[in-house]
């Protein structure tokens, strides 16, 4: 693995220590405790009747083992422990139980250890008073029991306290760093689903000004077609088509005009339930909540049927069962599917008969546009095709969970079946 050079040049903290200040700390009261220690050392190389230098380097040792006590607090312990009855180690001893105590050390051995050094205290300071005070035993025992739990208990609730305290602290930044880590995907979360609706919505519309300009620009081709073809030989004729021309203008537009205006809509603003704290109102097209009531229905399919007739198409139209208490959306979809279906009719099979069935069962809208194979005669209009027209008609009947099929048949002709439930 290689290192950056911001990494090279910015060195860590040498050895166990976390922090570059933590090894200072640990350091400075390791010198403190040695020279503690080697100055305690002499009046015990003087009772033990060995070399003064050979006292202090043995104090200076042991004081130095507090530099070890974040790495090995028990061995610390117990150097201190070891060391009580040569009167010397106070400092070591104090820090080495807090350590000890604010470490992830199991209870147990925190206080099996405490307990040992209370001992050694309590015995050490009992043998140094008892010749001083043969007279009063109990002002003996009282002063050892004071002068152990006071070097023992103190250090030992302190250094609980704060390894309490900073495994809290850890453990709320844990959890502040798993909110944020949750927080963020929820952020992403937000942003994908409002992209998804953009997206949506973006091809519900682009459905919408699909059907209603393919149908009726395809429809006003077709009359321009035949009145070029009838202008010259029937007059008549040629000015009904023109006026079919005009009258199928004039609805592209309107409905064109009507869909941009619902774009444009905004929503009303919600009643003050919150008061004044509820925030701004937010703004939002009528398309994104749907807008299907202002739509086509079912009860506009003779019309619609009518139209393609009046092109010069022969249509069969043969509707089964009640259309009551259907949803505006499935009469839309509906209606929107026969329509481009007859559109692609209009294309793809000039000439061709067409029957349009709608069969009204319960819980279920069922719609079929099926036309036969061209007759030769009707010539082709030229209408381009984008390949759009069974994709959007797909994806509306699937998007209100219904079922649809498309493919050619059996005589040559083309099929479009739907089925759409009543929710």
């Amino acid at each position: 693995m290689t290192s950056t050079g911001e990494e090279q040049g910015r060195a860590g903290p040498p050895m166990w220590w976390g922090r570059r200040r933590d090894a200072v700390g640990d350091v400075g009261l390791a010198a403190v405790s040695a020279l503690e220690c080697a100055w305690e050392g002499l009046p015990f190389a003087r009772e033990a009747g060995i070399p003064a230098v050979v006292g202090v380097l043995f104090g200076i040792a042991v004081g130095a083992a507090l530099v070890l006590r974040r790495r090995w607090p028990i061995a610390v312990v117990l150097v201190g422990v070891a060391v009580t009855p040569a009167e010397m180690g106070f400092l070591l001893s104090v820090v080495a139980l807090y350590t000890l105590a604010s470490s992830e050390v199991p209870r147990r051995i925190t206080a099996t250890l405490a307990s040992m050094s209370m001992a050694a205290t309590f015995v050490v300071m009992y043998l140094r008073t008892r010749g001083d005070a043969v007279d009063e035993p109990t002002l003996v025992i009282s002063l050892s029991v004071f002068v152990a739990v006071a070097l023992t208990v103190p250090p030992v609730l302190f250094g609980l306290y704060i390894g309490a305290r900073r495994r809290l602290m850890e453990s709320l930044q844990e959890r502040a760093d798993s909110l944020e880590r949750e927080l963020s995907l929820l952020a992403d979360r937000a942003e994908e689903r409002a992209e998804w609706a953009r997206t949506e919505e973006r091809t519900r519309i682009a459905r919408e000004m699909h059907d209603v300009v393919a149908h009726r620009v395809s429809l006003m081709v077709v009359h321009a077609a035949a009145l070029q073809a009838v202008a010259a030989k029937d007059p008549v004729k040629a000015v009904r088509n023109a006026a079919l021309v005009g009258d199928m203008g004039r609805q592209a537009l309107t409905e064109l005009r009507e869909m941009l205006g619902v774009l444009r809509a905004e929503s009303p603003k919600p009643a003050a339930a919150g008061g004044a704290g509820a925030g701004p109102a937010v703004v939002v097209p009528v398309a994104l909540a749907g807008g299907f009531e202002d739509g086509p229905s079912l009860g506009e399919l003779e019309v619609l049927v009518g139209q393609s007739r009046a092109a010069g198409m022969v249509v069969e139209l043969d509707v089964r069962g009640a259309g009551a208490g259907c949803p505006a959306e499935v009469e839309q979809t509906a209606y929107r599917v026969v329509q481009e279906a007859l559109t692609n009719c209009h294309k793809h099979a000039p000439g061709a008969r067409v029957v349009v069935r709608l069969a009204h069962r319960e819980g279920e809208v069922a719609m079929q546009v099926e036309n036969g194979p061209c007759d030769g005669k009707a010539a082709e209009p030229g209408l381009p095709s984008g390949g759009n027209g069974l994709v959007g008609m797909r994806e509306r009947v699937l998007g209100l969970g219904g079922v649809f099929v498309s493919g050619p048949t059996d005589e040559g002709g083309f099929k479009v079946s739907a089925v759409l439930p009543i929710r």
